[in-house]
């Protein structure tokens, strides 16, 4: 049998020797030429439907058995009947009437849709940040594991920590996290999606009082309200240690997960659901919300670039929105590379996440000659051209299909622009909501719409930006005031102590670039 780039990428890059290769969630077909075919991943020999059953089992793997027996039927049903599958399907056949109460995952749209979410992943290292939710008593439907101590965003220092340097991170450090880390040792960060907020804060407080502040001492209600009622809806314990790792994790209810996913009423997790992350327990309404967020990125970031562009610009973009308006950002907390440094350390993840959205779009393609070589998709210093189409048509189109409130603010930023008088705009917004409530397939740009997209680039890119930050700002700021509250102060100096050094180590390495430069 013929190993495929993926295979070949696992085998080579990803998984220790003579460990077997787990399936992976993803398959592309050799490209031929620079238009990249629209059908994405499409299965037509027993061979590649083999792939595509393993695949759904392995997307499928963290969440209930009865959810994954009925995702193998359905990829099993397909393969049987002869019919073509992709990895994300056209997005008029799942956007234009979705199903925003599905029950498993045997209700998406497909039987491996969303599995562009699941990152390929160190084996050894994925256990062990799978068993970190397994500590936790109290219910949890959905987690994922992000940030630097998962994904690096530098390149190997080649440093090897001393054992007291691990220990003063993590006490008991497995080898794979001290691998994956590559002799930095960071506290490693996790998103727990629960039912109810209030009913699992009783319960972990009961089994982790110590992950707790002094607020936890007025009760379960006082800590949910805290979480639901200020900032972005997310509850962080820093600097807690298990299975020997230290940890942070932040509790959010899962509507509240899902509304921003879906709407990005604030984008403080939306935002960094649009970087890669190591999901470790799905649900099915999480992973339809966050295809709707992954895509609404996309048009965002298509909005605010040329014609012509590149891969690194595009996920540069993509994700640099949730740091437009972060108030850390703007202060000395952060280090002013962190986009520069995601993107340029993770291309293949991102494109892990993005191209099989890309190939779904009808107004963006590859326009390079690297996408016939072999294995091009799997390269991690290849950053390839793309052009997108300016017709006003469909970028208006692309305006009246992103997250419905950032599309309302949007529309009142231009309507003050446009000098559009009340009544007329109430009237057009209800219209828009009616369309709303039909079917997605009536969300095409308007004469509004199109007007918005045919204004001057540079104001154009300047309103989407003010929108992103209006969204982002006071919920991430108020997010932030509350962490000596939530995490204590000792917990909050030691944090902001770290984000210092952060950004002076930031600082210093592009004081150093610059000097590389200039020789």
């Amino acid at each position: 049998m013929v190993r495929g780039p993926v295979t070949l990428f696992l085998r080579g890059n990803l998984l220790p020797r003579n460990r077997p290769l787990a399936p992976i969630p993803f398959a592309i077909n050799h490209v031929r030429s620079p238009a990249i075919a629209r059908k994405y991943g499409t299965t037509r020999d027993a061979e590649k439907d083999e792939k595509v059953r393993e695949s759904v089992a392995d997307a499928a793997t963290d969440t209930s058995k009865e959810d994954t027996k009925s995702a193998k039927a359905l990829a099993e049903e397909a393969s049987d009947s002869g019919s073509e599958s992709t990895l994300v399907g056209d997005v008029k056949d799942w956007e234009s009437n979705p199903n925003f109460k599905i029950e498993s995952f045997a209700d998406l749209p497909h039987a491996n849709f969303g599995v562009n979410q699941h990152i390929p992943f160190d084996a050894e290292f994925k256990e062990v940040l799978k068993s970190i939710p397994w500590q936790f008593r109290a219910p949890i439907r959905y987690a994922f594991a992000y940030g630097s101590g998962v994904f690096p965003q530098s390149k190997s220092s080649g440093k090897v920590p001393t054992a007291e340097e691990i220990r003063a991170i993590h006490p008991k450090c497995p080898p794979a996290v001290q691998r994956a880390q590559d002799g930095t040792p960071k506290m490693i960060d996790f998103i727990f999606g629960v039912s109810h907020t209030q009913h699992w804060h009783s319960l972990n407080m009961k089994q982790h009082r110590d992950h707790y502040s002094s607020l936890a001492s007025l009760g379960s209600g006082a800590v949910s309200y805290v979480q639901d009622k200020m900032g972005a809806g997310v509850y962080f314990n820093p600097y807690v240690v298990v299975n020997g790792i230290l940890i942070k994790y932040g509790v959010v209810q899962l509507s509240t997960l899902e509304r921003d996913l879906s709407q990005w009423d604030n984008l403080y997790l939306a935002g960094r659901l649009h970087k890669p992350v190591k999901i470790l327990r799905d649900d099915p309404k999480i992973r339809l919300a966050n295809q709707i967020n992954l895509l609404a990125a996309l048009r965002t970031a298509l909005l605010l670039l040329p014609p012509k562009f590149t891969e690194e610009e595009l996920y540069a973009t993509i994700a640099g929105i949730s740091y437009l308006g972060d108030p850390r950002m703007a202060l000395p907390t952060e280090n002013p590379s962190k986009v520069k440094n995601i993107v340029g350390n993770n291309m293949m993840n991102f494109r892990r996440l993005y191209l099989p959205l890309i190939e779904t779009l009808p107004n963006v393609q590859f326009n390079d000659a690297g996408t016939s070589a072999k294995d091009w998709v799997w390269d991690n210093t290849s950053n390839l051209k793309l052009d997108q189409d300016m017709d006003p048509i469909k970028r208006g189109n692309m305006v009246r299909r992103l997250p419905k409130t950032f599309r309302s603010r949007l529309y009142f930023q231009y309507q003050k622009k446009f000098a559009i008088p009340q009544l007329e705009f109430d009237k057009m917004m209800e219209e828009n909501k009616n369309e709303d409530a039909v079917s997605f397939s009536r969300r095409e740009g308007g004469g509004f719409e199109q007007r918005i997209v045919q204004d001057d680039p540079v104001e154009l890119r300047s309103y989407i930006r003010t929108v992103i930050k209006q969204t982002i700002s006071w919920p991430a700021t108020t997010q932030s005031l509350k962490g000596p509250l939530t995490s204590g102060f000792r917990k909050t100096i030691r944090y902001l102590y770290e984000k210092v050094d952060k950004y002076r180590q930031g600082k210093k390495a592009e004081k150093g670039s610059e000097g590389e430069e200039k020789k």
